[in-house]
């Protein structure tokens, strides 16, 4: 498919017959993510998305993603009770989750019986839609857990995740559509991680992909840049079926444009919608006086919505920087950001442009971290990073600059990649380790998000059941201690997600 001009495609959307326009909130899962931390505590979840349910959306997005971890490791609370009191309070609206294919919601590949076993048991928790995506776009991550939704009863949703490189064009992204359209997909999403999307590549790409696949295409896309609201009005004109938004109190900056203004959008566009006003405003009232919380507790930090245009440039998502600005703190050397941000293009096109999401996101963003702060490239590289040019996290979608994988092999342990139905199934072997500190045989689901997690879900635990830690052969660490990724009394500063890939410089 060639380059299509802009007179042809507006022709051919005059040709698209417009469907009514659906709006999934995302408010409690990604835009908690994005501009609180995943902080956001379950009363509020519960009482937002209780008003969000009233609203009529075309879904609500409540799980998944960095919100399973950040569950037990920081709020004390277990991401799979979460699931059931949100379905409990949202009887009207069905329910979306984010899943990173065969990471599942972690950051390296499990087993498929692990794979399998989370996605049957949210289902049955509540999810409707899963929206799953591979870091890389690579089909081989995915196919499992396509297979497993597909078996379980859920509506797939086929995440693109969205990138700009040399590699990546309409082209790519129509190829990938189509694969993903053969193994399954009820939906497609074009994921924009980093609010990147420029409003006419949106209008291009939305309208070559409405051209190629009947399936109901779905933009999701962050105010990073602050563009967002053109960008949604232009692929809402090329005949988007769904778009992402937040209730407008927790909207804007690394988190999503307001559902009040995307319904702007789409009486600019002219296309129906059909919320329900008052319960919309009843939602925004509720929201405006829960946020004042998170002002006063500094959860919620000004820094996260102040727009950057400059991340059309870098592409790093709003979560990534955060964790970047986290690293630099811990060494004092928070001055360099913009060298780094430098850096991390550099990286990305040495990896074969990899799109900067989890767990990439946060390999490419370490790895630039110490490219700066050492003062010479590749001097320390990550474990993570001396896996992927082995090619166990898949296939990159571009060249990796082979100078640069000859020095990290130099360094790394010679690894080779492991089919998924190769990987050993954990299941039995796990739940006797829980049987051992809980004291009681443990539920399915406990044990699959202990093999996802199992240090913060044994602390959870072993903290629920106030075990005394100085008479017990098990560490029990404080929820303090869980959360703290600093030492030496330097400042605590908290991660928009996780630190999978935390930075220990040498001391001398």
């Amino acid at each position: 498919m060639g380059h299509l001009s802009w007179a042809i495609l507006i022709n051919l959307v005059k040709e698209v017959k417009m469907s009514k326009l659906g709006i999934q909130d995302v408010t409690v899962r990604d835009g908690n993510q994005s501009i609180l931390a995943t902080r956001m505590k379950r009363e509020d979840i519960l009482a937002i998305a209780a008003a969000l349910d009233k609203v009529g959306f075309y879904s609500l997005e409540v799980w998944g993603g960095a919100t399973f971890d950040s569950a037990y490791r920081f709020l004390n609370q277990s991401a799979w009770e979460n699931l059931r009191e949100i379905n409990k309070a949202t009887p009207n609206t069905k329910l979306s989750m984010l899943l990173r294919g065969q990471n599942v919601v972690g950051y390296h590949h499990y087993d498929n019986d692990t794979l399998e076993r989370f996605i049957r048991l949210t289902i049955e928790n509540g999810i409707d839609i899963l929206r799953v995506f591979d870091a890389l776009n690579d089909p081989d991550n995915l196919r499992n857990a396509f297979k497993f939704t597909k078996k379980h009863g859920g509506h797939l949703q086929a995440a693109i995740a969205y990138t700009v490189s040399p590699v990546h064009n309409n082209d790519y992204y129509i190829k990938l559509v189509k694969t993903y359209e053969s193994m399954g997909a009820d939906s497609i999403c074009i994921k924009d991680m980093s609010g990147i999307i420029t409003p006419q590549t949106a209008y291009e790409l939305v309208s070559a992909i409405k051209q190629a696949t009947d399936l109901p295409l779905n933009l999701h896309s962050h105010t990073t840049a602050n563009a967002t609201s053109l960008v949604m009005e232009q692929a809402m004109k090329a005949g988007v079926d769904v778009v992402d938004g937040c209730i407008s109190p927790f909207s804007g900056g690394t988190a999503h444009l307001a559902d009040e203004t995307l319904l702007e959008a789409a009486k600019l566009a002219g296309r129906k919608t059909a919320l329900n006003m008052e319960a919309l405003d009843e939602a925004y009232e509720l929201a405006n006086s829960i946020v004042e919380k998170y002002i006063e507790s500094g959860d919620l930090r000004v820094r996260s919505l102040i727009p950057n245009p400059k991340i059309l440039k870098y592409q790093v998502p709003g979560g990534m920087l955060s964790n970047l600005l986290s690293q630099l703190e811990q060494q004092k050397q928070s001055h360099k950001l913009n060298d780094v941000l430098q850096e991390i293009p550099k990286v990305r096109k040495d990896m074969g442009y990899p799109p900067l999401v989890t767990p990439l996101s946060q390999m490419v963003g370490t790895q630039a971290v110490f490219n700066v702060l050492l003062g010479e490239r590749y001097k320390i590289v990550p474990n993570e990073i001396k896996d992927y040019v082995q090619g166990l996290y898949g296939q990159a979608p571009g060249e990796l600059n082979q100078d640069i994988v000859n020095h990290i092999r130099q360094q790394s342990e010679k690894k080779e990649a492991v089919l998924p139905e190769d990987l050993p199934f954990l299941y039995e072997k796990n739940k006797k380790v829980m049987q051992e500190f809980l004291e009681r045989e443990p539920e399915e689901e406990e044990v699959v998000a202990y093999t996802i997690f199992p240090e913060p879900v044994k602390n959870f635990y072993l903290n629920s059941i106030e075990v005394d830690s100085e008479d017990s052969e098990y560490k029990v660490e404080s929820q303090a201690e869980q959360a703290s990724f600093t030492s030496n009394n330097t400042k605590r500063t908290d991660p928009a997600e996780p630190i999978a890939f935390r930075m220990v410089l040498p001391t001398t």
